[in-house]
């Protein structure tokens, strides 16, 4: 088994590529550096020189408030990106993998939202993510795509280290207590997607930490885990100025988890509570 893993200086992509090593399975890890996922021509040429079996898609346009300014860019990467993929992954006869997020929904009501529910994002970054489910979707057959919300890991910026950094100056944060969803560790994920890879079943998928907070709850808990004393003051949405609309509910079914008989993640608590201790072991 050989695993082409984009996006290798994120989050996700670091720890997939750090799971599938710790197993043994052979894989790389890519970046901007060896390929230009946009550029069709190059995604294909890579792809087919380097013949995977199965290609996981960790790379994306994630700054969902400067999307709002470069609509193209993000298409470019979160739309026509996928698509370069997914040819190659068909000319290859690969298997592929595509991360995609809850900002596909509108995030209204309190509803869990099942993997075929209606879709209608809210901005730029749901809407070019969604595009990329679609381009997935017509061109190949075997094919995951796997809808994660709050993202937080060792490589790379997330809410979480945000708190952790804030703790270290401020007494008290301001943090939106009425966007509800769950957290997502990409070392909890990571083993997930590669027993995917492994796995012919294929289909749509939400994978998120067990659980469901707001962020001022993840805070909270972030700051008590890592015995911080910086308080919390809850604020709503409205009150606090984005470019980008947020949606109100990123609650996200694990129904097509449980069909597939996939294990679920970890609890969020728990995951905050490792990532915390896998930071201090940096230091």
């Amino acid at each position: 088994m050989r695993i082409l893993v984009t996006g290798v200086g994120g989050q996700l992509g670091y720890d997939v590529c750090k799971e599938l090593t710790a197993r043994k399975i052979e894989n790389k890890g890519v970046d901007i550096a060896d390929f230009d996922i946009t550029d069709a021509e190059a995604a294909m040429d890579y792809i087919t020189q380097y013949q995977p079996n199965a290609v996981i898609h960790c790379s994306a346009y994630t700054a969902v408030d400067k999307a709002e300014e470069e609509p193209e860019r993000v298409h470019a990467v979160n739309a026509d990106g996928p698509r370069n993929i997914a040819a190659a992954c068909r000319a290859t006869g690969a298997k592929m993998i595509y991360i995609s997020t809850d900002y596909v929904f509108p995030g209204d009501g309190e509803q869990f939202y099942e993997v075929d529910d209606r879709t209608g994002p809210l901005g730029v970054y749901g809407e070019t993510k969604l595009a990329g489910e679609i381009a997935v979707k017509e061109l190949l057959t075997r094919y995951f795509i796997v809808r994660v919300s709050w993202a937080f890991g060792k490589n790379g910026n997330n809410f979480v280290r945000t708190m952790l950094r804030l703790s270290e100056t401020h007494d008290e944060v301001s943090v939106v207590d009425d966007q509800i969803g769950s957290p997502t560790y990409t070392a909890d994920l990571a083993p997930l997607l590669c027993d995917m890879a492994m796995s012919e079943k294929y289909g749509t998928y939400h994978a998120t930490n067990e659980g469901i907070c707001s962020f001022a709850d993840l805070a909270e808990e972030t700051f008590r885990l890592a015995d911080k004393k910086t308080r919390v003051r809850r604020i709503p949405t409205s009150k606090y100025p984005a470019k980008a609309r947020r949606p109100l509910n990123s609650r996200l079914s694990k129904a097509s988890l449980d069909a597939a008989g996939w294990t679920r993640l970890p609890s969020w608590q728990d995951a905050v509570r490792r990532y915390i201790k896998e930071l201090k072991q940096e230091v």
